[in-house]
């Protein structure tokens, strides 16, 4: 729940929406309605909003399999320095990280949309798709890493994903969506339903391609949507998660699944695991197969525990019981004895070595504030396992791409170099509550005075089950623009959080807004001892489930004296209703909303309307899926009735992460805007 696919009601309802609110729309942006909230424009803010729009950022970090080259992706700004959908590859050597080439399919001088880059194991050859011969719809191109020009290799019409080689060199696989007109996955703008509404849906299906002959044979069924694969070591087979049904919401009940590259006839392995699954691995010797699993809100951030399966199917074993950690991504070593397990540990990020043979348990690798792509923790290894690519970062410290090899860690790029922190330091917390210790980060303001006394805004994640881990603020970390105007900002990870082991992750069952919340409060009261805060003024906020986290906040508490509200949830009943994802809610909830109506209403805080006296500003999409629009109008118009001062937006063509950076730029105004209006920051 915390990003998924739009679900509105009738058209009606939106049209009366759009026409009763304020609407951010570009030209409103700079204007605003004459009732909107809003700030003038300082330095601080100005820096603070020039760090987290100009910040490069980078999506793979791929060593080469001798170890000595690393492939990495990273984003283009677009006019004026604006961040833009384009991204470029470049590829270096490691021991001459300076004498960079841009892997390309264009000019090399012009921008376009270029990303997931892919070794050939002899690494010979890089894959990866490119828009550069039809601007807008990408295709597979295939280049010798030594240079030269790039062979598109596919004329396909719809979205490609992952092209990933075969192990034998002579096939790449990849995931497509024949004829889709947009993007796969939840955070999307989503196109509107009209007319008859159906259940058709298109498939994502594991697709083919001999690079050398430049054919292409979609070999999955054409009624399953295919979510990632691996490769059997011996090319003819791979292991995919997949389910039956729409794409966007059917992960939630996915299954692995064996595939044959000849044939596509399909075995199952795991066909109904129980929980979430994701991250396939099939170990190099063939016999096993390795996934992350449990109980997981969305389909990008993965968490749990780690499972083996015999390859010919049978009992999925959980390796790591009872562990303190939450793994993310994995992969396997050389001799299939080991396994490398990026994971979410107490606040912060780190790669553990696992052997299997029982013989140590979670070595420590390498421990540190180390993220890759936007939800997780991804690396790349050499064919020898000596050699790791990354992207490191940390709240002070911007993205780049690092190596590293016995322990010596080498920074690759310096794209960022010329960034400026906008934020004070960030420090780890901790404190304890009847779940046990629970840990959160504090952010002091910019220009930091400790005789001064300074209002908290608690920013509550997503999700729920994902964490914050130490990342530079990118412009949809709006909240982190708020030190640079004299607040504190306050990041915990309550009971439904990766980083603390999966019972800590399932905690929140059946009990949203309860156990979780007791456990934000008595970490706002730990930030209030470690930190010259002034109690009397507290603002609260969050996006997705952060948002829901903020509407269902000011219905249990009037220690807060302003809220910002971004893509909430206020009734758990309608919203079943209204998204197209509801196969995530069952896990959390115990059943579906039909069956045990009473567990969702006491989680809701409509339920609890009457009790708000919190001034709360009201932001959503209004193509956001995962969020629907309604939750926030419904929300918004309560505030209004019963005479809480409220505000509410809605920024057009606009998904649960917002493509347009002037929309960004707008809720990053309004929500300082707000804060200031009621909690007066020390300047």
């Amino acid at each position: 729940m915390s990003e998924n696919l739009l679900s509105r009601r009738l058209g009606f309802l939106l049209a009366v929406i759009l026409v009763s609110i304020a609407v951010g729309a570009p030209s409103q942006c700079a204007q605003k309605s004459s009732d909107a909230q809003t700030t003038p424009k300082t330095n601080s803010l100005d820096d603070a909003m020039k760090a987290m729009f100009d910040v490069r950022t980078f999506a793979q970090a791929e060593i080469s399999p001798d170890g000595n080259k690393v492939a990495w992706v990273e984003s283009l700004p677009g006019p004026g320095g604006a961040p833009s959908a384009n991204s470029a590859i470049y590829v270096a050597e490691v021991s001459a990280p300076d004498a960079r080439t841009r892997i390309t399919a264009g000019d090399g001088k012009t921008a376009y949309e270029e990303h997931d880059v892919a070794w050939s194991p002899d690494g010979k050859q890089i894959a990866f798709l490119s828009d550069a011969s039809t601007q807008g719809q990408l295709q597979l191109f295939v280049m010798n890493s030594s240079g030269g020009s790039a062979k598109q290799v596919t004329h396909m019409k719809g979205f490609l994903a992952s092209p990933g080689w075969s192990p034998d060199g002579k096939t790449v696989a990849l995931l497509f969506t024949e004829n889709a007109t947009r993007a796969a996955g939840p955070l999307v703008a989503e196109t509107p339903d009209e007319g008859v509404v159906s259940e058709e849906f298109l498939e994502q299906r594991l697709t083919l391609v001999d690079p050398a002959a430049a054919t292409v044979r979609q070999i999955s069924p054409a009624d399953m949507y295919v979510y990632e694969f691996d490769w059997a070591p011996d090319s003819n087979r791979l292991v995919i998660t997949a389910a039956h049904g729409n794409g966007d919401n059917n992960w939630y009940i996915a299954g692995l699944f064996k595939i044959d590259a000849a044939s596509g006839a399909m075995t199952g392995i795991v066909a109904k695991p129980g929980m979430q699954i994701g991250v396939p691995k099939w170990s190099p010797n063939g016999r096993t197969i390795a996934f992350i699993g449990g109980l997981m809100s969305d389909e990008p951030i993965v968490g749990g525990d780690v499972y083996l399966v015999p390859e010919a199917g049978g009992n999925a074993e959980n390796i790591t019981p009872n562990i303190h950690t939450t793994a993310s991504w994995l992969t396997w070593t050389p001799d299939s004895k080991k396994v490398l397990i990026a994971q979410y540990a107490d606040g912060v990020s780190a790669i553990h070595e696992m052997s299997l043979d029982r013989s140590s348990s979670l070595d420590t690798f390498f421990d540190g504030s180390i993220l890759s792509g936007d939800f997780g923790m991804l690396f790349s290894i050499s064919g020898d396992a000596e050699t790791i690519g990354l992207i490191r970062q940390s709240f002070d410290k911007p993205p780049e791409v690092w190596v590293g090899k016995s322990g010596e860690w080498k920074q690759i790029t310096h794209r960022n170099d010329g960034l400026r922190l906008a934020w004070g330091k960030s420090v780890s917390l901790h404190w304890t509550t009847d779940i046990g210790k629970v840990q959160g980060w504090l952010t002091y303001p910019n220009d930091f005075d400790p005789a001064k006394k300074y209002p908290l805004i608690v920013r509550v994640h997503g999700g729920p089950s994902w964490a914050v881990t130490p990342a530079w603020p990118t412009r949809w970390s709006y909240a982190m623009a708020l030190p640079s105007q004299g607040y504190f900002v306050f990041q915990p990870n309550p009971r439904g959080s990766y980083g603390q082991g999966e019972k800590f992750a399932a905690a929140n069952v059946k009990d949203f807004g309860y156990g979780d919340f007791r456990d934000i409060m008595a970490g706002v009261d730990e930030a209030i001892k470690s930190a010259p805060v002034d109690p009397e003024r507290i603002g609260l906020t969050g996006w997705s489930y952060g948002g829901y986290m903020t509407m269902w906040g000011v219905t249990q508490t009037n220690r807060f004296r302003a809220a910002v509200a971004g893509a909430g949830l206020s009734d758990w009943l309608s919203y079943y209703g209204e998204n197209k994802i509801d196969q995530w809610m069952p896990p959390f909830f115990g059943a579906n909303v039909y069956d045990d109506p009473a567990v969702y209403a006491k989680s809701s805080p409509i339920t609890f309307i009457k009790n708000v006296k919190t001034p709360t500003l009201v932001v959503v999409g209004d193509s956001d899926g995962e969020c629907p629009p309604p939750q926030s109008y419904e929300f918004w118009h309560a505030l209004k009735t019963t005479g809480v001062p409220t505000q509410f937006v809605i920024y057009p063509h606009e998904g649960h992460e917002f493509a347009d950076p002037a929309h960004s730029r707008d809720v990053i105004e309004r929500a300082v805007g707000w804060f200031n209006q009621y909690l007066q920051p020390s300047r």
